[in-house]
């Protein structure tokens, strides 16, 4: 099962590619794609749309993970990352492809066995769960939202597991 993630953002949008294979996970790709702050939210969206257009047709996964949306206090950041939800929903439906969506409880809790997690133990917990390659040239560290991305996909395989599709 391959599963393309995604920790949904408009600024910075966390993708990854997860697949099991003989029993193991593995990570084939990961990355935060962002968007040109000066342009205009619309045109955003699309540059991220097309980005995710060209993940779809390279890692041709059998399945997209999202985290939910949790409602921040700034509601208009709120309705836009909801938006780029629904891009993305659509991208893959679009594909013919199941979406499964997972809450920040559930995908802490499948990463760290505990719904208290921060993100640094989430981001700390990953590594242990999937070998991450070296991080690309010029790259301190895995921003947040990528690391986040990874670990969807990581509860996604595990869900599946548990709970197979018929």
């Amino acid at each position: 099962m391959r599963v393309l993630a995604f920790d949904p953002g408009f600024e910075r949008l966390g993708a990854a590619v997860v697949e099991k294979v003989k029993g193991t996970d593995i990570l084939l790709y990961s990355a935060c794609l962002r968007s040109d702050a000066v342009l205009p939210f619309p045109e955003r969206l699309a540059s991220l749309g097309r980005e995710v257009e060209k993940l779809l047709k390279k890692w041709k996964p059998e399945a997209v993970a999202l985290e939910d949306l949790y409602f921040a206090k700034n509601v208009k950041t709120a309705m836009q990352v909801a938006e780029v939800r629904g891009m993305l929903i659509y991208l893959a439906a679009a594909k013919g492809l199941p979406v499964h969506h997972y809450t920040p409880l559930q995908v802490k809790i499948a990463v760290t066995g505990y719904g208290q997690s921060d993100k640094h133990a989430v981001a700390a917990m990953v590594p242990h769960l999937v070998a991450l390659p070296a991080a690309k040239v010029g790259v301190k560290k895995r921003l947040d939202d990528e690391m986040d991305a990874i670990a969807v996909g990581l509860t996604c395989l595990a869900s599946l597991r548990i709970y197979p599709q018929s």
